[in-house]
This record gives C-alpha cells, sequence and structure tokens, in this order.
C-alpha cells in the first residue's frame, strides 16, 4: 500500500504536467449542461489516466491545482468546496494504480472494469458527498441545488473518465512493452 504514496522525481513532472494540461481542458474543452455550474468535463478522463499511471498523490494534485488555477484564472478566486472535491476524485482514482496491467502494456478486460469501478466510486464520494457537503457548509448554499449539481457533476465525470481515460489508458498500453514478449535467440 505504500506503493501507492511514494513521491519521487516521476511523480512530480506528472503532476506538473498534468495538472497545466487539466487546467487547459477544465477551461476550455468541456460542454455546458442544464443544470446551473456544470458542465461535461474532459479534464476528468485526463486526471484518471494520470492518476492510473502515477497513483493518487499525483491524482489529487492535479486535480486539485488544475480546478484551482483554472477557477482563479476564470472567476478570480477558486470556488474550495469544488476544487477539494476534484482533489478527492483524483485521489480515489489513483487506486487504479497497481491494480491494473497498463504498464506491462495489458489493458483490457478486467482491467477496465477496475479501472472504471474505481473512478465511478471517486466521481460519487466526490460529486455526491464531498461537494455538496462543503457547499453547504462553506458556502451556505441550497441543499436542493448542490445535490442536483453534485449528481449530475458526478454522472457527467464518471461518463468522461470512462471514455477518456479508458481510451487514453488503451493507447497508453499499447505503446508498452508486454512482459515476456522479448525473447532471446
Amino acid at each position: 500500500m505504500k506503493d501507492y504514496f511514494k513521491i519521487n522525481t516521476r511523480t512530480i513532472v506528472a503532476t506538473g504536467i498534468g495538472a497545466a494540461l487539466f487546467t487547459l481542458l477544465f477551461m476550455y474543452v468541456k460542454v455546458p449542461s442544464p443544470i446551473p455550474e456544470t458542465s461535461f468535463q474532459t479534464a476528468y478522463g485526463l486526471s484518471s489516466f494520470f492518476a492510473a499511471l502515477f497513483g493518487p498523490i499525483a491524482g489529487a494534485l492535479i486535480s486539485f491545482i488544475g480546478h484551482a488555477l483554472s477557477d482563479a484564472v476564470q472567476y478570480g478566486s477558486p470556488w474550495w468546496s469544488w476544487v477539494i472535491a476534484s482533489g478527492v476524485s483524483g485521489l480515489i482514482f489513483g487506486f487504479a494504480y497497481k491494480r491494473t496491467k497498463v504498464e506491462e502494456g495489458e489493458f483490457k478486460g478486467k482491467d477496465i472494469l477496475t479501472f472504471n469501478l474505481i473512478q465511478v466510486i471517486g466521481n460519487v464520494v466526490a460529486w455526491v458527498v464531498v461537494a455538496p457537503v462543503l457547499d453547504i457548509l462553506i458556502y451556505q448554499e441550497p441543499v436542493n441545488l448542490v445535490f442536483t449539481q453534485g449528481i449530475t457533476a458526478a454522472i457527467m465525470n464518471s461518463f468522461s473518465a470512462g471514455i477518456f481515460g479508458t481510451l487514453l489508458l488503451v493507447a497508453y498500453a499499447a505503446t508498452q512493452t508486454k512482459k515476456g514478449s522479448l525473447s532471446k535467440k
């Protein structure tokens, strides 16, 4: 379990690149929903991809920093309840790290199912629990509004991570040398 929380140069570099890409996707590559202040965010597909490759710390920091920077640039200050929820989602996405064989050139069937179960759990915890509760506690937002927004965000972000995260991981796995594929002649 301690491998999940190991920080090294690779994790730091991935976090920097991931946070920058997350910020750009979060700001510019999204589709608004009919629910106020919620959008289909492609950025969660990217953060789930990075989290599955680099672990929970990278996933949490990428989502937290990327969301905070995006809010600060677009609105002048972060909406902390949702920034924290983004970090929580990335943290939970990172539990797919070491549970799939993507680094060994395999990402099929069981690995795809494992990754998607974890990312759905991460999205539900972040958007149906953390974001609405913090909206109520920090900003005194109306209960029915924040839970409607949270459920909508959980569904849309699960689709984003499920579609884009899975496709990115399948493509990445295809670039890796499969374990045992090299033979000595």
